[in-house]
């Protein structure tokens, strides 16, 4: 199998770099088509407009749906087409930036990932998660080309709620441990190929990363600071993260993750919440030794990441359709066969429920 590692154009972050994105966007067009939440553009639509019209970049501003799904990608190309936008600016969380990437490819215009939360590796990858409108998993859709600009203004993500922050450590917290799994079984990576050995030591570093700096960044990120740790850890949750992911291989925790989408009760909890549930599953899967485990579970509630299922939303798992949850994890296609080992969809859900003892043991000795 050939060794591949793929990366987006350039990666900047750092305080108020928002201002700034004219300069480092320039080359890419004349004619920028912004989208983002309501929330978002109230933040960041006048310094980006601003920063475009410095270097003579047009705007249109387009406020983004709920979902990353089919038809709201047909809607924003649209609008995209018909305004002569050469390029494509997704601002906000993980959906609007797969949105935004879906749209820059089906027009054929360069890409901004402007990640306004630090809350998943979807800014520099080049991978679009499509759910149904409803917010049900889907499809992966893979891209030929990477966003051709990241660009992660660190104040705004400081000021962000602190839950979108701890979700991105929780998705991040999987990646080397997915990236170990499928270096181990020389599994396929998200860009067709075999993981380099670059690419696995960055699942690494984002795992040490995140294990000497998360609990700092957290309370900092808390008090809407913006510290080292808090730029660490923004680094790992993103660029390390999306590079570990991506070039280095999924494994268990994000198609448990996606089994999990499977029920209604877990639809509140954020991708992150859910991987982190994903990731301690994958653990007893995999068999690790109940001292590691455990450490992970305390971090994890150190970091404030759930560690049981009541934690995103599956108030009695007794009788939530666990059995569901495996079957979809284990579909044809899923991750989960990048394991060095055979997965059934009954080994998933007897990992499921003894991760959700674990957590539940570990939770109330807290």
């Amino acid at each position: 199998m050939t060794y591949v590692f793929e990366a987006p154009g350039s990666y900047v972050q750092g305080r108020d770099v928002s201002a700034a994105i004219g300069s480092h966007a320039e080359s890419l067009g004349d004619h920028a088509l912004v989208l983002g939440d309501d929330v978002v553009l109230s933040l960041v639509a006048d310094p980006v407009e601003e920063g475009f019209r410095d270097r003579g970049i047009e705007t249109t501003v387009e406020e983004f749906g709920e979902e990353s799904s089919e038809e709201e990608v047909a809607r924003i190309a649209g609008i995209g087409a018909d305004a002569g936008a050469d390029i494509v600016v997704g601002a906000g969380g993980g959906k609007a930036l797969d949105t935004a990437k879906a749209v820059a490819i089906e027009n054929d215009v360069a890409m901004v990932s402007m990640p306004t939360i630090a809350s998943t590796d979807a800014p520099t990858s080049a991978l679009s998660v499509i759910y149904t409108p409803e917010g049900e998993f889907e499809e992966y859709w893979f891209h030929e080309r990477h966003p051709d600009l990241v660009l992660v203004d660190t104040a705004l993500v400081a000021t962000a709620p602190t839950r979108f922050f701890t979700s991105g450590i929780g998705d991040a917290l999987a990646t080397w441990f997915e990236a170990d799994a499928a270096y181990r079984s020389s599994a396929e990576n998200m860009v067709g190929g075999r993981s380099t050995r670059a690419a696995h030591r960055l699942g690494r570093l984002c795992y040490e990363t995140l294990r000497e700096h998360a609990v700092s960044a957290v309370h900092a990120v808390e008090n809407d600071a913006v510290t080292e740790s808090v730029e660490a850890v923004t680094e790992a949750n993103t660029l390390l993260s999306g590079l570990g992911f991506e070039s280095g291989g999924l494994a268990a925790a994000h198609a448990v993750h996606n089994g999990l989408t499977q029920l209604e009760e877990t639809h509140h909890a954020t991708h992150g919440e859910k991987v982190n549930v994903g990731t301690l599953t994958q653990l007893v899967l995999e068999g690790h030794d109940d001292a590691f485990v455990e450490e992970l579970i305390e971090f994890s509630l150190a970091a404030d990441l759930p560690v049981t299922l009541s934690g995103i939303g599956i108030d009695d798992p007794e009788s939530a359709d666990l059995g569901s949850v495996a079957e979809a994890a284990c579909a044809g296609g899923e991750t989960i066969h990048n394991e060095p080992f055979e997965v059934t969809p009954a080994m998933v859900e007897d990992a499921l429920r003894t991760a959700d003892a674990l957590g539940r043991d570990a939770s109330e000795a807290a």
